[in-house]
């Protein structure tokens, strides 16, 4: 032992007393590797190396998504970051510009911790804004685009006022679709651990060019922007879907890996009048992601025909409570309400009486301004939420509605997306919702709004006999209504909230 070497002293108040420049430089090296992030000699200070603590945090810095487009500028300058439309950005440019937008919102007085709310573009603007606050150690809040002005000015003024959460990266505001919109406070550590479930379960690799369509303030372009570009892809803008053609001629780019996230309403009408042009690209989708809503094994099985090769992934998550699991279903099943495994950064488990409680990095740190909601949703470091379920002998969770949502018909209690899912393969539909209706001698029973495919006539007994051939009696629908739509908020989900406000 008289050969051993000295022990470093962990403690002191600065470790360059125990490391020459070989050290340090060794230590650079290894959790460049290790962690994939760029470590340079700028980066060797006496506040990253004071002691384990400092040099874990500087490590927790660098793997941000504006660090990894910084090192896509220096590794890979001019391969291209972002399309939109016909602009095109590398990352070199891209980081330029988040760099020189940090710099005039500092000069506008924008520091570390404090909020800036901002309105959503759905260009590139959106990402440097987004990227730059960030830089400064500020707190994202990205707004709808279309959010009319009190409402901006009501939610600057709560987020200004309110104490955020320590290490707050981002401040999501809901839908509000089934209550009051909240603030939905997400951590630095929660926007990694996003991107570290996404590329390790989806497997974003640097090839790949994904296409968001939608919000970009919204979680589920939010959580594909981080994964796209911190393994150095591509990712491709659109305004929506609302011209489908934009979104085929996307795979006219010299690429041949793609992939995109649809809700199930928009992947229902891709495949209603543009199926074979999607089974056209079989070859060049590498995977495609849905969620926010469920998709009925009918539409499972029919986009799996048009899509054999590709991955066909059903996410669960949300914005309290991030990705967390995920189930390839091209596997011949077609399981519907299955969401798969948890991922790798998140927890779940199903109480006796069916709610899911969700645990992890990926959860909320609790809601702006709003301890009471926080209490009731968050405790022990769990999201208790109102979805319902169940998990199966091979560990895979099961969504099957959320307690908000069920209608009590007669004592029987009944889930309306079994109603939904059930009516979705009957010829000719294009959409329904199932919602509680008034009879007048029974109490409450089920109404079923359905929107059908021109020249299809609603044939109510046909309907209800299609239904009850695959549920009970009491599940079936007493009403039927045809519509022109049916409400969903922007990022697809049945707004059930706008019809039970309405009569019935």
């Amino acid at each position: 032992m008289g050969d051993a070497l000295p022990a470093a002293d962990l403690d002191a108040d600065f470790l360059f007393t125990e490391l020459d420049s070989l050290g340090i430089a060794t230590i650079l090296y290894v959790l460049s590797q290790e962690y994939d992030i760029l470590l340079d000699a700028e980066d060797v200070t006496p506040r990253n190396f004071k002691n384990l603590a400092s040099i874990t945090e500087m490590v927790r810095r660098k793997l941000s998504l504006e660090m990894k487009i910084r090192r896509h500028a220096q590794t890979c300058p001019d391969k291209t970051a972002v399309i939109c439309g016909v602009r095109t950005m590398s990352y070199a440019a891209l980081w330029e510009a988040i760099e020189r937008r940090a710099d005039s919102l500092a000069a506008e007085g924008l520091a570390a911790g404090r909020p800036y709310v901002f309105r959503a573009s759905q260009d590139e603007d959106f990402l440097v804004t987004y990227c730059a606050v960030h830089l400064l150690g500020a707190v994202a809040v990205p707004l709808e685009h279309s959010v009319p002005e009190d409402a901006f000015l009501r939610i600057r003024e709560e987020v200004e006022a309110a104490p955020l959460a320590a290490d707050t990266a981002d401040v999501l505001y809901t839908t509000g679709t089934t209550g009051k919109s909240k603030g939905v406070m997400l951590s630095r550590s929660a926007l990694l651990a996003w991107t570290d479930n996404f590329i390790s379960d989806l497997h974003f690799s640097p090839d790949l060019l994904f296409i968001v369509s939608g919000p970009l303030n919204h979680i589920a372009s939010l959580s594909k922007i981080q994964p796209t570009l911190a393994v150095g892809a591509t990712l491709c803008i659109l305004d929506g879907l609302k011209d489908i053609n934009a979104f085929f001629k996307v795979f006219d780019l010299p690429y041949k890996k793609f992939a995109t996230f649809m809700v199930p309403a928009s992947l229902r009408l891709m495949m209603q009048f543009s199926y074979e042009r999607l089974h056209a690209l079989a070859e060049k989708i590498d995977f495609i992601e849905t969620g926010a809503a469920p998709i009925t094994q009918t539409d499972m099985r029919r986009l799996a025909e048009a899509l054999p090769c590709s991955r066909l992934y059903n996410t669960y998550g949300g914005t309290e409570i991030g990705c967390v699991c995920t189930y390839d279903f091209n596997d011949g099943k077609y399981m519907e309400g299955c969401v798969g495994r948890p991922m790798k950064n998140a927890s779940v488990e199903v109480t006796a009486d069916g709610n899911v409680i969700v645990s992890g990095s990926t959860i909320m740190s609790g809601y702006v301004a709003d301890e009471e909601g926080t209490r009731q949703v968050l405790r022990d470091g769990k999201i208790y939420g109102a979805d319902l379920g169940y998990v199966d002998e091979e560990g895979m969770l099961h969504l099957t509605g959320r307690s908000g949502d069920v209608i009590n018909v007669g004592g029987f209690k009944v889930n309306p997306v079994e109603v939904e899912n059930a009516a979705a393969s009957w010829p000719g539909l294009k959409d329904c919702v199932c919602i509680p209706a008034v009879h007048p001698v029974i109490g409450t029973v089920l109404k079923l709004l359905v929107v059908l495919e021109e020249g299809t006539p609603l044939d109510k007994h046909a309907l209800a006999a299609h239904i009850k051939s695959a549920l009970e009696a009491y599940k079936v629908p007493v009403y039927y209504e045809q519509v022109d739509s049916i409400k969903r908020t922007y990022n697809g989900k049945l707004d059930r909230k706008a019809y039970l406000t309405q009569p019935k």
